[in-house]
């Protein structure tokens, strides 16, 4: 491998081993393990067109192991948004553990020299943590304590919209490991404002999506219409809103109530669809799409709830004892 390569799991590993004492001292988890995880840096058009020839890249995973023992143990597999890994992921992950959940948070952002895409979302591709959550379903998979079958994704924002569409039975054939799937899905406040071919042909498994009904940054108004079609479709599929709530309700770190990102970008008023070749036009113009269309805005808001955090935390709780089947 190149020297550059081995520069960035490096700093990956060094930054990983700083929050796993921090973690530790908190989760009181009795086993933290850092991976790297092999993967690709690629544009939205390549993925679209199942085109892997991307620039290779090692990101990071923490996974932590609730209990010692040599029994297979369920995993909740985490991806951040815009930020990068924040206090909401944390905060779930201290709520996962304590159930008896083993955890995996995905770093995509430092491996590849980022710590936010907020202020110009081009920086990375939509779609690309998509490869990152199938790499790391790859991966522990083959844990020897973690159950393949067991495997629920969550993420939150542009990790959310990851979630939700790996979930596509297509992107999995193009992308995701043979003989693994994921067991459930949790994407929190994902942007549903982009429609892809064939994104009515979902998992079986089941989505469960959570969202601020207040959220100016990324509308829920958008998801309500996907529901609806993968309903229509037959699809295992909820979403569970929450009056008053703005993005990032779950994280304790914001501020109760609505405040401003102001340089943060958003795409609330773009509409796009997929045409052939995987190119991604906006649905208004007809051409493709950029983060320079007028439909980008910036400087919605951000806040905590701390009501619909409790509430979300208990659904989400709930769910996974049933779907995880946990004792």
């Amino acid at each position: 491998m190149g020297r550059d390569f081995h520069l960035a799991l490096a700093r990956i590993a060094c930054a990983a081993l700083v929050a796993t004492f921090s973690h530790a001292a908190i989760a009181q988890v009795p086993r933290i393990e850092i991976h790297p995880i092999r993967t690709v840096t690629i544009s939205d058009r390549q993925f679209l067109t199942g085109d892997r020839n991307g620039t290779l890249v090692t990101v990071g995973g923490e996974l932590r192991i609730p209990r010692l023992g040599v029994d297979k143990l369920p995993v909740v597999v985490l991806q951040h948004g815009s930020g990068g890994v924040g206090g909401n992921v944390d905060r779930w992950v201290q709520e996962f553990n304590a159930m008896g959940l083993a955890t995996f948070v995905v770093d995509s952002f430092t491996g590849r020299g980022l710590t936010s895409v907020s202020a110009d979302q081009a920086l990375l591709g939509r779609l690309t943590m998509i490869l990152d959550a199938y790499r790391a379903l790859e991966l522990l998979g083959a844990h020897p304590r973690i159950d393949p079958a067991r495997i629920a994704l969550m993420g939150f924002s542009r990790g959310g919209q990851s979630v939700l569409y790996a979930s596509l039975k297509r992107f999995q054939r193009m992308h995701g490991p043979e003989g693994l799937e994921f067991a459930a899905y949790l994407p929190f406040y994902p942007s549903c404002v982009t429609t892809y071919v064939d994104d009515e042909n979902v998992s079986d498994k089941p989505i469960r999506i959570h969202h601020g009904a207040a959220d100016d940054y990324v509308p829920v108004a958008p998801c309500r219409t996907y529901v609806e079609r993968l309903r229509k479709a037959g699809r295992d599929v909820q979403l569970a809103e929450y009056p008053g709530a703005h993005h990032g309700f779950d994280n304790p770190v914001l501020k109760e109530g609505p405040q401003p990102a102001a340089q943060s970008q958003t795409t609330r008023r773009c509409s796009m669809n997929e045409e052939p070749e995987g190119v991604v036009v906006n649905s208004a113009t007809k051409q493709p799409f950029t983060y320079q269309d007028p439909c980008v805005e910036r400087g919605p808001n951000v806040g905590y709830n701390a009501a619909a955090h409790a509430t979300a935390t208990q659904a989400v709780k709930d769910f996974l004892r049933s779907s995880l089947k946990l004792n």
